[in-house]
């Protein structure tokens, strides 16, 4: 490594198929049908599932809360709401402080976020945290405060 280098850790797309698929069997299990996505550490969404049934924006709200995770290595319901509401007003939605984005931290990398929509905003996060374990990916903390 030099000092021009850092380094790092990559998504690969068998590691967004086993996200997605995680999520699809959770939320089956659940019976509550989802958009998931899957976004990159660049915070570009790079896998993206609507399943039957579920609400057709959710493909917004999904994919506005993977790139929220990404971006800010954050849970998306830690960021302050008022906040998050002004910066989704200048990003064309692309920030979304609702629950149901999550980073995808592996051995201490943020690789990417998942975002989930179309249940309530907990259901949403179980669906997401179903995802992470699947891979070994970090759990967020449970007692992560509301923005």
């Amino acid at each position: 490594m030099t000092d021009h280098t850092i380094p790092s850790r990559k998504l690969t797309h068998d590691g967004v198929r086993a996200l997605i698929d995680a999520a699809v069997a959770k939320a089956d299990e659940m019976g509550v049908p989802m958009g998931i996505a899957v976004a990159n550490d660049g915070a570009r969404v790079v896998g993206y599932l609507l399943m039957d049934g579920a609400r057709v924006l959710a493909q917004d709200s999904a994919s506005a809360k993977a790139m929220t995770a990404a971006s800010h290595r954050m849970p998306t319901h830690a960021i302050d709401y008022n906040i998050g509401m002004g910066l989704s007003v200048s990003t064309q939605g692309k920030v979304l402080p609702l629950r149901g984005g999550v980073p995808i931290i592996i051995d201490g990398y943020c690789v990417g976020g998942i975002g989930c929509g179309s249940g309530t905003g907990e259901q949403d996060l179980v669906v997401a945290k179903a995802a992470l374990a699947a891979i070994g990916a970090e759990i967020p903390d449970d007692n992560v405060s509301e923005g």
